[in-house]
């Protein structure tokens, strides 16, 4: 038996109908199964997670810079703070990297007042330190301020190897977001940087 023509159309309407909310619907599920699966896309940072996840500002965790005062986690603008942590004998290569982390902060542009740079451990041969700052080539934007870690609480994330470098990345109210470690890739750290800093 045959359908009438009305009733054909009205078929045809409705699957047409189910079709056009298949092709919206598929996306969102799939989104739905990948999201639920773990997967997040964009969301892959070159850092490792810091877990269990610490407040500096929280553990009063004390970093003394030159002059003697203290370095504030908390800041009175909100600031991030990439803490650079130098192993022993900083020397040629510890520098290039300490440069190329002060390259990547120059690369945020106007967003480089988001995020200040502070060093800890060994100072790169034959540098000096002026005003509790190291200035680092003719750029005053790739310039880190200097402490020294006087509760030996940032030695766990500080790199054993000689001529080494390796960073925490601090969120503005003191918490601990990544650890790049040691021979992290100063590119992927700049990646980083230009996502959570907008």
């Amino acid at each position: 038996m045959t359908l009438p023509s009305s009733d054909r159309a009205v078929r045809n309407s409705r699957l047409k109908l189910l079709l056009i909310a298949a092709v919206f619907a598929a996306p969102m599920l799939a989104a739905g199964l990948l999201t639920l699966g773990g997967w997040q896309p964009g969301t892959k940072g070159h850092g490792e997670p810091i877990l269990p996840q610490r407040n500096f500002a929280d553990e009063a965790l004390p970093v003394t810079l030159d002059d003697g005062s203290a370095y504030a986690w908390r800041d009175a603008k909100p600031r991030m703070t990439l803490v650079a942590l130098t192993g022993p004998q900083c020397a040629a290569r510890c520098l290039r990297q300490l440069e190329a982390i002060a390259k990547a902060r120059v690369m945020l542009n106007r967003n480089q007042p988001r995020l200040r740079l502070l060093l800890v451990g060994a100072l790169p041969a034959g540098q000096a330190v002026d005003g509790n700052r190291l200035q680092l080539g003719a750029n005053p934007d790739a310039s880190y301020l200097v402490g020294h870690d006087t509760g030996g609480k940032l030695a766990a994330f500080a790199p054993g190897t000689p001529d080494s470098v390796s960073a925490l990345l601090v969120e503005s109210n003191g918490t601990a977001l990544s650890l790049y470690p040691t021979g992290f890739d100063a590119a992927g750290l700049a990646q980083d940087l230009q996502k959570v800093i907008r």
